[in-house]
């Protein structure tokens, strides 16, 4: 049985995707057990492979590339705690002006707001087109995106970065009471 699926990105991305002399499009096909073909003139990338999953984590890969990620960035989604989350910033607002306001508030002066929500979620994030990327671990994911959200619905920063410090002190703590409690048998 043969799985397949199709994706477009845009047309500036094709060349990352495929990357220097092929290099990125034989990996994402190696490491997933997939074949791509890729239409660089209309951006459509045909994804066929004997297993589900592969095929699935190809296009998950070639989504984030698409979406403005770094090939070593995307390849994260390899591993299977590592996901993939995208937030349209049109479910925002309406105005061009307004999504450059948004984009503007999410990066910050110098990229300092994005630098800060990567560090305190120990995720990624990609600000691309009308879009914002997400990868990590699925947990941190899940509080990275609620703090962009919260950032795109008008929250001042700090009551976000205060957040965000507190969910990472109650992860940190979470993870050391798991470790001093010792192997469970």
């Amino acid at each position: 049985m043969e799985f397949r699926q199709e994706i477009k990105i845009t047309k500036e991305r094709v060349a990352v995707l495929i990357g220097k002399k092929g290099e990125i499009k034989k990996k994402i096909e190696a490491v997933t057990k997939t074949r791509l073909r890729v239409d660089s003139d209309e951006g459509d990338i045909y994804i066929t492979g004997e297993d589900g999953l592969g095929v699935y984590t190809a296009n998950e890969i070639i989504s984030a590339i698409g979406r403005g990620f770094n090939p070593d960035y995307a390849m994260l989604l390899l591993k299977g705690d590592y996901v993939y989350e995208q937030i349209n910033m049109n479910d925002f607002t309406k105005t061009k002006s307004s999504l450059q306001r948004l984009k503007g508030r999410v990066i910050g002066t110098d990229g300092k707001c994005r630098k800060l929500v990567e560090e305190l979620t120990e995720c990624y994030i990609c600000v691309y087109g009308k879009t914002i990327g997400i990868i990590g671990e699925t947990s941190n994911v899940v509080v990275a995106k609620r703090a962009v959200e919260s950032l795109l619905r008008g929250s001042q920063h700090a009551s976000v970065y205060r957040w965000l410090e507190k969910q990472r002190h109650n992860l940190k703590k979470r993870l050391l009471l798991g470790d001093e409690a010792g192997p469970k048998e």
